[in-house]
């Protein structure tokens, strides 16, 4: 599938499918400010791959992928998330530098050299972000976990993944010690969307709402 679309229209799909992920449907405004293009341009990719039967665009609501596109969209998902694990189990690059990196490896890998990867690196279940990789099938098996910024005071939890990979944030997220894996122990929460008091290890932070948001945890 990914032989026959562009780098381009591989990276529209994408976006889509991490947009359907938290929000069910992939609205225009949200899909042009993640790929940092135009409403027009965005519109008109749209357009595009509707043509191609690739996804359905409600109009006034947003796009959904069809089958096929979720099909195309999930197997860049997994060379994306192989490229990463790659980079870091291999090359010992930082978790935090790896997600742009991934994205250009994930336009040339082949299927034959995505599955010698993923043999390679023992077939890993998630990418250095705790992120589900994808089967050889497109199975995406993931654990079941809340938002961070969903917890109440008392709460402790176990950080699963981190939704987001923007690096700046990741290194930020990493002077703070929430990674995956990290233990966390929510002692405040701010009336009115305000800040949650977390504690991890023996130090003590504020965390926005919206980056509470992107930290998925499994209470323990």
């Amino acid at each position: 599938m990914s032989s026959e679309l562009s780098s381009i229209e591989e990276e529209y799909l994408e976006a889509i499918w991490h947009l359907e992920q938290r929000n069910k449907i992939a609205k225009t405004g949200d899909l042009s400010q993640r790929l940092k293009v135009t409403m027009g341009t965005a519109s008109n990719m749209i357009d595009h791959l509707e043509h191609q039967g690739l996804l359905e665009h409600e109009h006034y609501r947003g796009v959904k992928l069809t089958e096929k596109g979720r099909e195309a969209a999930t197997a860049v998902v997994r060379r994306h998330r192989l490229g990463e694990r790659f980079l870091v189990d291999i090359l010992h690059l930082d978790w935090s530098r790896v997600h742009d990196a991934a994205c250009k490896l994930e336009h040339g890998f082949s299927k034959e050299v995505t599955d010698s990867l993923d043999t390679t690196l023992g077939k890993p279940r998630t990418c250095p972000h705790g992120n589900p990789i994808p089967s050889e099938t497109g199975e995406i098996v993931e654990e079941e976990a809340v938002a961070l910024s969903e917890l109440r005071p008392g709460d402790k939890a176990s950080v699963s993944r981190v939704t987001e990979e923007g690096t700046e944030l990741l290194q930020y997220l990493a002077t703070l010690g929430l990674m995956p894996g990290a233990r966390v122990v929510v002692e405040a929460k701010a009336p009115f969307n305000g800040p949650l008091m977390i504690k991890v290890g023996n130090a003590s932070y504020p965390l926005s709402r919206d980056v509470a948001s992107i930290i998925l945890v499994e209470k323990t």
